[in-house]
């Protein structure tokens, strides 16, 4: 248990308290806290006391409404004050699907498990197979997918982040993506998805540990993933360890006209 502690103390550190400009996002300091800045704000990371976490929480509601932004919080399981969801509720904002931080060591990467056969996995590397990651996208997770990854066309080649497709017998069926901020420990796994008509097949499974096998070339340590509830399980599986649980707290921008 000191251990899992001691590790998610590294992890605040590198990548909470001082995120990495490789995500294409932009990141301030205000105060006790660190706002990613996008088409809304996140709160990412605060340092709050029981004291101080109310007027925190309503200031930066009131700089949301000014600005006409959406603003989520995220709340980690062991940030605090403990009261913080309890806070942001009376304010307002609204309970997002809750992830759990999992994590693997990637000194204990081991060959993949078979999969499909006829099941390949290859990184994006130009326009053709990144038309084929949209496409997955689409399948899995319905039309905010391409819209989600859209943002990645223009990272292409940008070696702090790498897509990735499965094909089965030449059919996109699979897509993720990794994360490699340099001069940190973690790397990271986002947008795993599969076609629906695909899934339990081991494509998943596939896609992690490509992306974790070049994870562990470029030398990281560790790879991280935010998991929702259906993909957890599965990560534990391969031997994923759980951190803490993530939760997001949302408070809506303005209305868009119908």
């Amino acid at each position: 248990m000191t251990e899992r502690t001691e590790l998610l103390a590294e992890y605040d550190r590198e990548m909470r308290r001082d995120p990495p400009n490789s995500s294409g996002a932009t990141f301030e300091r205000a105060g006790a806290l660190v706002r990613e800045r996008h088409t809304g704000d996140t709160i990412i990371y605060s340092e709050l006391t029981s004291a101080s976490a109310p007027a925190a929480v309503l200031a930066e509601s009131r700089r949301a409404e000014a600005l006409g932004r959406e603003l989520e919080w995220k709340v980690y399981s062991h940030d605090q004050p403990a009261e913080l969801p309890s806070i942001l509720k009376a304010a307002g904002f609204r309970p997002d699907e809750p992830e759990t931080l999992v994590i693997f060591d990637l000194r204990e990467l081991q060959g993949a498990e078979p999969g499909l056969h006829g099941l390949t996995v290859r990184e994006v590397d130009g326009p053709g197979p990144f038309e084929d990651a949209l496409s997955v996208s689409r399948a899995a997770f319905g039309p905010s997918g391409p819209q989600g990854l859209e943002k990645f066309r223009s990272r292409l080649d940008d070696p702090t982040a790498r897509l990735f497709v499965a094909y089965w017998d030449g059919r996109p069926i699979s897509t993720g993506r990794l994360e490699l901020p340099p001069g940190r420990s973690f790397a990271g796994l986002w947008g795993g998805g599969t076609v629906p008509d695909a899934r339990h097949h081991g494509a998943y499974r596939a896609l992690v540990y490509a992306r974790a096998e070049r994870a562990r070339a470029a030398g990281y340590r560790y790879v991280t993933v935010d998991a929702r509830e259906t993909s957890r399980p599965i990560l534990e599986r391969l031997g994923f360890v759980s951190l803490t649980g993530i939760q997001g707290w949302v408070l809506p921008g303005p209305a868009t006209p119908e």
